[in-house]
């Protein structure tokens, strides 16, 4: 299936093509949500990323080093300082948004950055 974007005076559509069964044919842009595949999420990490590794119970960590500090996340909580996930997409999305949070900190600490 391929989606196109369809633009109009009222705005942008996105039309799904390529399959007869599908029920949705459009949706406008505001009203759709990308989910990011997990080598999306970790392209996003760049530089931060350092490991992906598995625990014994079946949980996914992410660590990252962020302004010269590693940091384990185990993707469940944002305000954690270790995160937990079932999924390594998950723990990868905990640790964007972790980085996300410290990139604006850096920037409210040090607006001349």
């Amino acid at each position: 299936m391929t989606i196109e974007p369809h633009e109009f005076d009222t705005g942008t559509i996105l039309g799904f093509n390529g399959t007869t069964e599908w029920a949705l044919d459009s949706l406008a842009l505001e009203d759709a949500l990308w989910l990011p595949r997990e080598e999306q999420l970790r392209t996003l990490l760049g530089d931060a990323f350092r490991s992906l590794t598995t625990a014994g119970d079946g949980q996914y960590s992410v660590e990252c080093e962020f302004g010269g500090s590693t940091a384990p996340f185990v993707a469940s909580e944002i305000d954690a300082s270790e995160f937990t996930a079932g999924e390594p997409a998950d723990a990868y999305a905990a640790a964007v948004l972790a980085l996300m949070a410290h990139s604006a900190a850096s920037v409210i600490d040090d607006p001349g950055r």
